[in-house]
């Protein structure tokens, strides 16, 4: 059985959260001070390979949703991206991270010392 919520998550990271068919997918995108202090061909370069990113396991997602990966870059070094879910007033977790009227999805960026 195919995982909503994975397809879900891939659709909104590797889009911006603008589908190609279907409904958007609400979210945003946060980069960590540690990112933004990065050069901007730096930070565009780290986005490039967290939208293509695929190399999800059981080690780095358990529950099949494709929430979380770690990246080495020659410059930045380690990065984790991380898809959060919360109610669409961004005030509590959502109760149905599968239902997008119920969910509002925000991916965080850092340098794994920022953790």
């Amino acid at each position: 059985m195919e995982n909503i919520i994975a397809k879900q998550n891939d659709e909104f990271r590797s889009r911006l959260g603008i589908p190609v068919f279907g409904p958007a997918i609400p979210g945003r995108f946060v980069f960590t001070q540690g990112i933004n202090a990065l050069p901007p061909e730096v930070q565009i370069d780290l986005w490039s390979l967290i939208r293509t990113y695929d190399t999800f396991g059981p080690d780095n997602d358990p529950y099949g949703e494709h929430d979380f990966g770690a990246i080495s870059h020659p410059t930045a070094g380690k990065v984790f991206w991380k898809i959060d879910y919360y109610d669409p007033s961004l005030h509590a977790g959502s109760e149905d991270p599968a239902d997008l009227a119920k969910t509002h999805r925000v991916l965080t960026v850092m340098l794994a010392s920022e953790y």
